[in-house]
């Protein structure tokens, strides 16, 4: 049988997850918290669990959790969203991804996306026989370079990704930069996918820059966020996609074939904990930036360059100063023989750059992260 994806393998998040489960390694790997979601988020799945709401819930998702999303785009981005025609309820933001490539792009298309690429982007637009245009974000801040994109735009592109904040570099778009993407595909036939999972992870007081807070943006845009993420529930696989009614419409042709729908009462018991708790997720900022700034001070003593982390709960770090390795060879033994587990940067380019760069998470209880820096250290 001929492969539909003859070169993707098995993604980087799964191989370092198992690769440090093993050999017994502290996981700073694959983006998941090691402390559980709210207490009294947990209470409500239990109460909507033997609430009997345990049967299929609607293809889009049940309207109150649907009118919440609502409630908070409105008062966060100034949105006004339908929650019947324009917000649709996913297993998950990967899939949520998928659906809108399969319901943008066709065979012969082109996709720009910003390397280094979260690794669901290429395989979706593979699979939908479109081509993945990439263009390498700038270091030392990983910007997107705005007359690259202008230069990559041709009659064949169909789609732009976005992510803000960014995973894995931790940057973070501004509204200039909002402004720069609405020019560069302004009277175009070109569509947006924002991928804002990390929405509430932003620090040193910046704003989220949503593509829906854009008045010519979200005309044009597929926004695509995370309950996972911002509740500390990466395993319940629940996200959403807001877009206008004519993309929705597509989008749930392939949403209602992919997954049809999602857990039922997950979805109740998170409608209720967003009226409840929404403070929640406008304290998530202040939460992870302190732990951010918590595993910095940890690796200070260490040889690693820490590299800005502006959102997201990832951290770059140079290990130039303690290994002349690749990054992968260097992650594996730092995983295998260290007992620390970090992501390599080198799976998320076409063309890897040759940096030494690692990425670590720092959603974990700071005796997690104590203990991992202990041995970075030591390098």
């Amino acid at each position: 049988m001929q492969s539909k994806l003859p070169h993707i393998g098995t993604t980087i998040f799964t191989v370092m997850s198992k690769m440090a489960q093993d050999y017994g390694a502290i996981n700073l790997s694959q983006g998941f918290p090691d402390f559980d979601c709210p207490e009294r988020l947990k209470e409500l799945v239990t109460k909507r669990l033997y609430d009997n709401k345990n049967q299929y819930p609607p293809m889009a998702g049940i309207p109150l959790l649907r009118q919440e999303i609502a409630n908070k785009i409105k008062k966060l981005y100034g949105f006004t969203a339908d929650f019947e025609s324009e917000i649709t309820v996913t297993s998950g933001a990967t899939e949520a991804i998928f659906n809108a490539v399969q319901a943008t792009v066709t065979a012969g298309d082109e996709v720009i996306i910003f390397d280094p690429a979260y690794d669901c982007y290429e395989p979706a637009i593979l699979m939908a026989g479109a081509t993945p245009v990439r263009i390498s974000l700038e270091l030392p801040d990983y910007a997107i370079n705005w007359q690259a994109l202008d230069d990559a735009i041709s009659e064949k592109t169909k789609l732009v990704i976005i992510n803000s904040p960014h995973n894995p570099c931790g940057s973070v778009l501004t509204r200039s930069d909002l402004d720069l993407l609405a020019k560069a595909i302004r009277k175009k036939d070109i569509l947006v996918l924002s991928d804002e999972v990390y929405e509430h992870m932003v620090f040193e007081g910046q704003i989220h820059q949503s593509v829906l807070s854009h008045p010519e943006l979200s005309e044009k845009s597929y926004a695509v966020f995370s309950f996972g993420k911002t509740y500390h529930a990466t395993g319940w696989k629940l996200a959403y996609c807001v877009a206008r009614p004519q993309l929705t419409e597509e989008f749930r042709k392939i949403h209602q074939f992919v997954t049809f729908t999602s857990t039922s009462f997950v979805q109740y018991a998170m409608a209720d904990f967003m009226a409840e708790c929404p403070e929640h997720a406008l304290e998530l900022s202040a939460f992870y930036q302190a732990k951010r700034d918590k595993f910095c001070e940890l690796l200070e003593p260490s040889r690693f360059k820490l590299l800005p982390s502006k959102g997201t709960y990832f951290q770059l770090a140079d290990y130039s100063a303690i290994s002349d390795k690749n990054d992968i060879e260097f992650a594996n033994e730092l995983t295998q023989e260290r007992g620390v587990a970090a992501i390599p940067l080198t799976p998320f380019y076409a063309n890897a750059p040759g940096t030494k760069i690692l990425r670590f998470c720092f959603c974990k209880d700071d005796s997690t992260l104590k203990s991992a820096a202990k041995i970075l250290c030591q390098l």
